[in-house]
């Protein structure tokens, strides 16, 4: 008989001495040792060590399904297949928690800045867009900005004054809960910042979704080109 999905609670927190091994379009494994597990309400499982600041040793992403079948917890993607098995071989504590529903990021000025002036200039995107709404609202928070495309696609902004990993996880988040939603799948992702950290492009590019540096000086008229050598 096929074990029965574990039940999607709030948050998830187990502390055990473990091994995991991930499989899909890449292979890796971390032999046996203590970890953290993080099981959040949105499905997606990461295993931390007790170092790399926010970053875990391996993770998947939702959409995902985690089943237990005894100390096996086997976390497969719904859309590409790819597999995390976590083997727990001894768990030294496990708590629940409900965090409630997130407020979202105060943007700085700048970011807040930059999101209206691009709703403002939504065809810095690409000739035919059209800005569907700022803020859009998700149950996870607000996405930045929702447009559509010259072909009618609708497309996800996040908007960061320095683009990181983390903004590119956290429009992974949005996309996967907007692409669910039938009046608007299929979503496309674009990351946009003044600033895009090498390791943030590579991880976006990897999920397919667009980076777009932003000239903050242009999009608030201060860039005259009659001054520039090149």
């Amino acid at each position: 008989m096929r074990p029965a999905p574990v039940a999607c609670v709030p948050v998830r927190l187990v502390i055990a001495r473990c091994s995991v091994d991930y499989g899909g379009r890449l292979s890796a494994h971390l032999p046996s040792a203590i970890r953290l597990i993080l099981i959040k309400a949105d499905g997606s499982v990461a295993v931390h060590s007790d170092d790399r600041a926010y970053k875990p040793l391996n993770w998947m992403s939702p959409p995902c399904t985690l089943i237990a079948d005894g100390p096996q917890w086997t976390v497969r993607h719904d859309k590409t297949g790819d597999a995390l098995v976590i083997t727990i071989e001894e768990i030294l504590h496990e708590s629940r928690h409900k965090l409630g529903v997130d407020p979202g990021l105060q943007k700085d000025g700048v970011e807040a800045h930059l999101q209206r002036l691009l709703a403002e200039q939504i065809e810095t995107l690409g000739g035919g867009f059209r800005l569907v709404r700022r803020e859009f609202p998700t149950a996870i928070g607000p996405v930045d900005i929702l447009a559509r495309d010259a072909n009618g696609v609708a497309v996800a902004v996040e908007i960061k004054r320095r683009g990181e990993i983390d903004g590119v996880e956290q429009l992974t988040r949005y996309l996967g809960l907007l692409n669910r939603d039938p009046l608007l799948a299929p979503v496309r992702g674009v990351f946009a910042a003044q600033e895009i950290k090498p390791q943030a492009r590579v991880l976006a590019v990897d999920r397919g979704i667009e980076c777009l540096t932003l000239d903050y000086d242009a999009l608030r008229g201060f860039d005259d080109p009659s001054t520039r050598l090149f």
